[in-house]
Formats: structure tokens, C-alpha cells, sequence
């Protein structure tokens, strides 16, 4: 029996692409054309939930490795000072959306827990390859600890988390910190990740809709690794699902939908985790599909995604 995407998620689906249009297939390697229409999908569907007039934003600036300034945004809840924080990395397969078009999710999350955040707007492939996604989110990483006092946080509970190929730079970022010298990751939070770039084939068993597509899988890998994606000699800087040392990291959240072509790769990721004494904790979710909660954010699934991400953060 083939899969079966959710219906709540299917009925909003519908709706929204009643209302702006079904999108027109696009060529692998089209960068621009799909900044263009994610972007403006991205932001169609995050204006489906209010934004919280309780968080406050606040802009500040960090050095990357090469001396360029990156743009670091900081999310507070009134009156809260829980002591935790959050690093945050945005979707978009690496190539597209940016810090703006997630001060809504980001802010929601801030509002529900009262954990602040960090978004980090890293520079993104193809114009910068990798590993720049990930060590300009690792300078932000050390900014916020050297901040940390300033800031009400305390150093050793600082969370990375990332959604997509934002979740792909998280588990690549705790992987980086392990491996220099720090600082020291309190968990990972992994929404439906981007972390293996041979993940290049179609599978048969994917036979409903599927919003990030192999094409643009190929598309985002090739412009994040060039003519070394799907070689033997890619680093997990880059591509985590690449590393073989998995000791020392910190523990995982990670969640995906069952209908998401990056199934496969979290639940063996979690695996990973799970034979070097890792814990971590998987949520596949049936009738799921990438960024099922940003399609369809009052589906029962979502809401009950939406409720543990937040017991996660506010164990912190």
C-alpha cells in the first residue's frame, strides 16, 4: 500500500494553492528561480499565524572566519530570563530564504517557551560553498557564548537547532564545535534535516506531493559541494550524514515526516547516534511531508509537533 498524505495537510495544500497558484516544475541547477518562488512560499505560509507581540528583536553583529560581518538577530520574551538559548539556522536548501522571513517561527518559539534565540544569517551556496554555511553559524555559535553573561545565558545551556537545510547546518555545526574545541552544544534539534548529499535517487514508495523534490535535493547539494557532491570525499561540515565518528556529540531531537525524502537519512542518522551511545529522540510522523507544519499548521500532527518541540526547548 503506498503511503498516504495526511488529510488535514492535504486539504490545506489544496487550499493554498487554490489561492496562489499551482507552482510550475523548475530544472535542476535553477538557483534564482527558486530563491524567487521559495522565498514567496515561505513567507505565504508563515503569515498563516499571528506574530507574537511579546518578543522582542534586537541586531547584532559577529566576525566570520574570512572577517566578514554577519547579521546575528536575537529573539526575547518579555521578562523572561530562563538562562537557556537557542542557535538558530533557517531552511531553505542552503540557497535560499534568510533571517527575515523566519522572525515569525522564530518568534513563536520564543513566545511559547520563553527560551531565547539566535538567528544567524549565514551566507548561502552557491556563491558561498561549503563549509561558509556552517562556520559563519559557528561564529555566531562563539559569539553567543563569549556573550553569554551579557546576554542572561548560561554557556553550557546552549542549544543549535535548524529545520531543513538549516537542521543539515545544525548537525554540521555540532559536529564542527565538537571537533574545535567548542564550545560545548547542550542538544541539537533537528527539524526534518538536509544531511546526506547522495540522497539523489528517487524512490518509488514516494508516489504523493512532495514539496522539496530530488531535483531540488541535486540542485542545493550542487551548489553547496560543486563538482565533489556524491564523491568519496565530502566532509561532514558539509554533509553530516558523511561522518564516522560520532562520539562526543551532543543529544538529539530530531523529527521528520514519513512522506519527506529525507525519511531515510534522519531515521539512520538517529541510528548513528543511538551505536556510539548517543541519545536522541526520533519522531517520524505518517502522512507527513517536508515542512508539513508550515503547509498545515492546525493539522493534528502539527499541533502535536509544535507541543513537543516545545517540552524539548523548555527542558533545556
Amino acid at each position: 500500500m503506498p503511503f498516504v498524505l495526511d488529510p488535514q495537510i492535504a486539504e490545506n495544500v489544496a487550499t493554498l494553492f487554490r489561492d496562489s497558484g499551482e507552482m510550475e516544475p523548475i530544472g535542476v541547477g535553477e538557483i534564482a528561480a527558486r530563491r524567487a518562488i521559495f522565498d514567496k512560499m515561505q513567507l505565504m505560509m508563515f503569515e498563516q499565524l499571528p506574530m507574537p507581540d511579546d518578543v522582542t528583536i534586537m541586531n547584532f553583529q559577529a566576525l566570520a572566519q574570512d572577517g566578514t560581518s554577519i547579521a546575528l538577530r536575537w529573539y526575547t520574551k518579555s521578562n523572561m530570563t530562563p538562562g537557556s538559548a537557542v542557535l538558530y539556522a533557517h531552511g531553505g536548501g542552503m540557497i535560499a530564504s534568510n533571517v527575515e522571513i523566519y522572525d515569525r517561527p522564530v518568534s513563536r518559539y520564543v513566545s511559547a517557551t520563553g527560551v531565547p534565540f539566535l538567528s544567524v544569517a549565514y551566507r548561502k551556496a552557491p556563491e558561498f560553498p561549503a563549509p561558509v554555511p556552517v562556520t559563519d553559524c559557528y561564529s555566531g555559535l562563539q559569539w553567543l557564548a563569549e556573550n553569554a553573561e551579557t546576554l542572561g545565558v548560561q554557556p553550557d545551556r546552549i542549544a543549535v537547532m535548524g529545520d531543513s537545510g538549516g537542521g543539515g547546518i545544525a548537525a554540521s555545526l555540532a559536529i564542527y564545535a565538537r571537533d574545535h574545541a567548542g564550545p560545548d552544544i547542550a542538544k541539537q534539534i533537528l527539524i526534518y534535516p538536509m544531511l546526506d548529499d547522495r540522497n539523489t535517487v528517487p524512490d518509488d514508495a514516494f508516489t504523493t506531493w512532495i514539496p522539496w523534490s530530488y531535483d531540488d535535493n541535486i540542485t542545493s547539494w550542487g551548489a553547496l559541494l560543486g563538482s565533489a557532491a556524491g564523491g568519496g570525499s565530502v566532509s561532514p561540515y558539509a554533509a553530516a550524514a558523511r561522518l564516522d565518528n560520532f562520539s562526543g556529540l551532543p543529544p538529539a531531537y530530531i523529527e521528520v515526516g514519513e512522506l519527506d525524502i529525507f525519511r531515510a537519512e534522519n531515521v539512520d542518522y538517529a541510528q548513528r547516534l543511538y551505536s556510539a551511545g548517543i541519545s536522541a529522540e526520533l519522531h517520524v510522523h505518517p502522512g507527513a511531508p517536508h515542512a508539513f507544519e508550515t503547509f498545515a499548521p492546525a493539522a493534528d500532527v502539527s499541533l502535536r509537533s509544535a507541543k513537543r518541540r516545545h517540552e524539548v526547548l523548555a527542558l533545556l
